[in-house]
């Protein structure tokens, strides 16, 4: 990937769905336009050193690390205006909270077992064990097309489920 145009094409082709992204991380549209401006001044620096295999996947990890970074530090400067350094909210959900978890991930394997099964199967390998559609459409036997056809169509298939209600 040349670091100039090709850079820029890319991130031209997917500023609008980073900030999308960022936009809820961080509470405000304008502010998640400037984490994704910054998040490309360093994906330019990293493409000009070295090879990025993955550069859409890397530039939405820069974005959320961006975005975590700043709302920790708007979380620490609050703190600190209020002169009180008040306790974090517990890692662990509430019993309401697990109840409805629990639920969205049964309605969740209910719509997936509705699905052929090579779908089920691209659809885990990609969002739960994290693999690239190259790797699933070689372990499927799949063309890198066929495998993203599975995973959007068990994705749409999911969201269509659950957003039923």
């Amino acid at each position: 990937m040349r670091p100039d145009s090709d850079t820029l094409i890319l991130y031209l082709m997917h500023r609008p769905a980073l900030i999308n992204y960022a936009a809820p991380i961080v509470g405000c549209r304008a502010r998640a336009e400037d984490v994704v401006q910054e998040a490309y001044l360093r994906f330019v620096q990293v493409a000009r050193d070295e090879k990025v295999l993955q550069p859409v996947a890397y530039l939405y990890r820069i974005v959320r690390n961006l975005a975590v970074d700043w709302v920790r530090r708007l979380g620490a400067e609050v703190r600190e205006d209020a002169g009180t350094a008040e306790p974090l909210a517990a890692d662990t959900p509430s019993p309401e909270d697990e109840v409805l978890y629990r639920d969205e991930l049964r309605r969740l394997a209910e719509a997936l077992a509705e699905l052929p099964e090579t779908t089920q199967r691209a659809f885990t390998m990609h969002r739960f064990d994290g693999l690239t559609l190259q790797v699933i459409a070689d372990r499927l036997g799949l063309s890198v097309a066929g495998a993203h056809r599975l995973v959007r169509d068990a994705l749409a298939h999911c969201a269509r489920r659950l957003g039923d209600d």
